[in-house]
C-alpha cells in the first residue's frame, strides 16, 4: 500500500535538542515556586532537595528521569468500561469544552450567563456528533448556589454522555468533592479510568497549592491526567516564541517531575494553550506563531515518548470568519503534526463564552482535515490506467469502475448537514441534538442530586 500522506514537520533534530537544553536549564537554574507546603516537604524528601521559601530548583537529572518514567501512551475509557482510545497511539483525538461563564445563544447568538440545562445541552452535543472523542467541562454553572457551582456542572457532565470526561473544577475546594460525587455514582474511578482531570500552573513558573493538591487527589486515585499551562506572550511569557517555548516547557517537565514524586508512573498529559496579549486592547488571542510553538511543544514531546494536549480553541463571535480561519489553521496544522489530543473546541470572545454553533461547524472542520490527513493511495490499481486507455480523449468515466466502486467516498460528504443548506440547517441541528438524552440519566441525576443536597 503506497499511502501518499502530507505531514508537518517544524523541528529538525538538532533544534529539538536545543529546545532539550533550554527545557532544562530553566527548572535547574532559575526554578519554580511550589506554594503548597505539603508538596514541597514531598519533593525535598524524596529528591533530596532544599527550598528557598517556595522555590525549588530541579537538577536536570532529575526532569530527565521523569521525563524517563512517563508512560508512553494514555488508555482512555468510556463510562461503560470500553477503551476507546489510546491517547499517543495514533491520530490527533478532539473534544469540546471551555470552561465559561456565558453561553452563546444558537438561534440569534445573544450571549446569556451560563445556565444548569446549557452545560446539559452542550454535553449532549458533544456526545452525539462522532469525531469528538471526550467530553471537557463546557462552563461554569451560575444558576445555582455559587459553593455547588462544580458538582451541579460535573453531574450533568457524567449524566449526559457514557465518552471520557475532561474535568475541569474551577473551585478548587470543590475538586475532591466532585471525586467523592462520582465515586458515588459510578464506583472506583482509578479501574479502566474515564475521567482526565486537568490542571494549569500559573505562569509563570508558578505550581499554586490548588493546582497541585488537586493533582494529588487524582493520582492517588490513579486517574491519569493532563498538565497543560496557558500564557499571554508579553505578560507572563517572553514575547518571542523561542522564549514563550523555552518557558512553557520548564513549567511542563516541573509537572512531570511532581507526578513522578507523587506516584512514578503515573499516566499525563502535558499540554499548552499559548496565547499573545494585545498590548493595546488589552485581550488575548491566538496568532499563527501560537501553532508554531504548540507544534514545536508536540515534535519535543514525541521525542520524549509522552502523549502532548494540544491546543484547539480559536477566538472571534461564535463561528465568524475569525474564528473560522483559527479553527482551520489550527486543526489542520495539528492534525498533520505529533499531538494526542485537543480538547477544548468551542470557545467564542476570548474564551468568555461557548458557542454550539462552533461546535457543530468545527465538527466539520475536523471531519475535513482529517481527510486531508489521511492521504491518498498511489499504486497502479487506483491509477486507473487502464481505464484511461479505455476511454482515450474524449470520453468520460461515469460508467467506468473506478466510478461505480467509489462513487459513495471518493469524494467528502458532510456527515453535518447537506451542502448549499448551511445555516438553517445548522441550527435545526443544533437544536435537535439538545434532546438526545442517555438510557441512565435520570437515574444518576436523582442520586447525584441527592449526594448534593447532603453536602
Amino acid at each position: 500500500m503506497n499511502n501518499v500522506r502530507p505531514k508537518l514537520y517544524l523541528l529538525s533534530e538538532e533544534q529539538i535538542e536545543q529546545a532539550h537544553l533550554y527545557t532544562l536549564h530553566v527548572p535547574s537554574e532559575t526554578g519554580v515556586c511550589v506554594d503548597s507546603p505539603s508538596i514541597l516537604a514531598l519533593l525535598e524528601h524524596k529528591l533530596d532537595l532544599k527550598a528557598d521559601g517556595c522555590t525549588i530548583h530541579f537538577p536536570a537529572e532529575v526532569v530527565e528521569e521523569a521525563i524517563h518514567s512517563a508512560p508512553k501512551t494514555i488508555d482512555a475509557f468510556n463510562r461503560r468500561g470500553e477503551n476507546t482510545l489510546t491517547l499517543g497511539a495514533d491520530c490527533l483525538r478532539f473534544g469540546i469544552g471551555v470552561t465559561v461563564l456565558f453561553y452563546q445563544e444558537p438561534v440569534n447568538d445573544y450571549l446569556d450567563p451560563f445556565t444548569r440545562k446549557n452545560f446539559q445541552d452542550l454535553v449532549r452535543v458533544g456526545s452525539s456528533l462522532l469525531l469528538y472523542d471526550v467530553v471537557s467541562t463546557v462552563g461554569i454553572v451560575r444558576d445555582v448556589p455559587e459553593n455547588f457551582t462544580d458538582l451541579y456542572g460535573s453531574l450533568e457532565h457524567i449524566a449526559n454522555t457514557a465518552k471520557p470526561l475532561v474535568l475541569f473544577v474551577s473551585d478548587e475546594n470543590q475538586f475532591l468533592s466532585v471525586l467523592k460525587m462520582f465515586e458515588s455514582l459510578h464506583g472506583d474511578l482509578g479501574d479502566k479510568p474515564f475521567i482526565l482531570p486537568y490542571f494549569d500552573p500559573i505562569s509563570p513558573l508558578g505550581l499554586n497549592a490548588g493546582t497541585v493538591d488537586k493533582m494529588q487527589f487524582a493520582i492517588e486515585r490513579g486517574l491519569p491526567i493532563i498538565f497543560s499551562n496557558y500564557s499571554m506572550a508579553s505578560a507572563s511569557t517572553s514575547l518571542t516564541p523561542a522564549g514563550t517555548l523555552s518557558w512553557l516547557n520548564a513549567e511542563l517537565v516541573a509537572g512531570l517531575v511532581i507526578r513522578q514524586t507523587i506516584r512514578k508512573g503515573t499516566p499525563i498529559l502535558p499540554g499548552k494553550l499559548p496565547v499573545y496579549l494585545d498590548m493595546r486592547s488589552m485581550l488575548n488571542f491566538y496568532d499563527p506563531q501560537s501553532v508554531l510553538i504548540s507544534v514545536a511543544c508536540s515534535e519535543l514531546m514525541a521525542h520524549y515518548g509522552i502523549p502532548y494536549c494540544s491546543t484547539s480553541r480559536g477566538t472571534g463571535w461564535g463561528m465568524d470568519l475569525i474564528a473560522e480561519d483559527a479553527y482551520w489553521m489550527n486543526t489542520l496544522s495539528l492534525l498533520l503534526s505529533r499531538g494526542s489530543l485537543a480538547p477544548f473546541v468551542g470557545d467564542s470572545h476570548c474564551s468568555k463564552s461557548i458557542s454550539p454553533m462552533t461546535i457543530i461547524h468545527v465538527h466539520e472542520v475536523i471531519d475535513q482535515t482529517l481527510r486531508v490527513a489521511d492521504g491518498f493511495q498511489l499504486d497502479d490499481a487506483r491509477a486507473a490506467l487502464d481505464e484511461i486507455a479505455k476511454v482515450g480523449p474524449g470520453g468520460n468515466f461515469l460508467s467506468q469502475p473506478s466510478t461505480l466502486e467509489n462513487y459513495k467516498n471518493g469524494y467528502y460528504v458532510s456527515r453535518v448537514y447537506p451542502q448549499f443548506k448551511y445555516c438553517a440547517r445548522k441550527r435545526r441541528l443544533c437544536l435537535s441534538l439538545f434532546l438526545h438524552q442517555i438510557d441512565d440519566h435520570d437515574e444518576l441525576n436523582r442520586k447525584g442530586e441527592e449526594f448534593i443536597r447532603k453536602q
